[in-house]
């Protein structure tokens, strides 16, 4: 999935103003201006229309996990500099501080069925021979599933 789409979804789940998405970047010392912020939030057929690359959205990711579970203590982990959906639907699944029953429920909210040997695949280490790839469709569901558990008056 686009990164940017990710950051949009989150975004409008759960209310944040422009203002407190650079604050979740700072949180991973990484600084954002809002004009550069307001480029990533833009469609990608809008003009002014900028990519947030892998490493700029790692680092909001780790800042959203400081956000939602206070930063810990000692050297911050580093930004990949290379996302997949794996470490996306990790990181969220951490910040959100969610257990597998919770993501099957959630996923069950978009209408998506995925036993649990299937989930716990995706957060295997890649070298694990039971470690599958988590496709774009796994991640979008879980994304909807997000938007109807948190905002469930405004299902679109």
């Amino acid at each position: 999935m686009v990164s940017n789409d990710i950051l949009r979804r989150l975004r409008y789940v759960f209310d944040y103003s422009d203002l407190k998405l650079t604050e979740i970047f700072a949180l991973a010392d990484h600084k954002v201006s809002l004009e550069q912020l307001k480029c990533w939030l833009l469609r990608d057929d809008e003009e002014g229309y900028q990519e947030l690359g892998d490493s700029d959205f790692a680092l909001f990711l780790n800042g959203y996990v400081n956000f939602m579970r206070g930063k810990r203590e000692g050297v911050q982990p580093p930004a990949e500099s290379r996302l997949n959906n794996n470490i996306v639907f990790v990181k969220l699944k951490i910040a959100l501080n969610l257990k597998a029953e919770e993501i099957l429920e959630i996923l069950e909210l978009a209408d998506f069925t995925l036993g649990k040997a299937e989930l716990s695949a995706f957060f295997r280490n890649p070298s694990n021979k039971h470690y599958r790839k988590c496709n774009d469709q796994v991640l979008r569901r879980f994304l909807k599933g997000i938007q109807v558990k948190y905002r469930p008056s405004e299902q679109t």
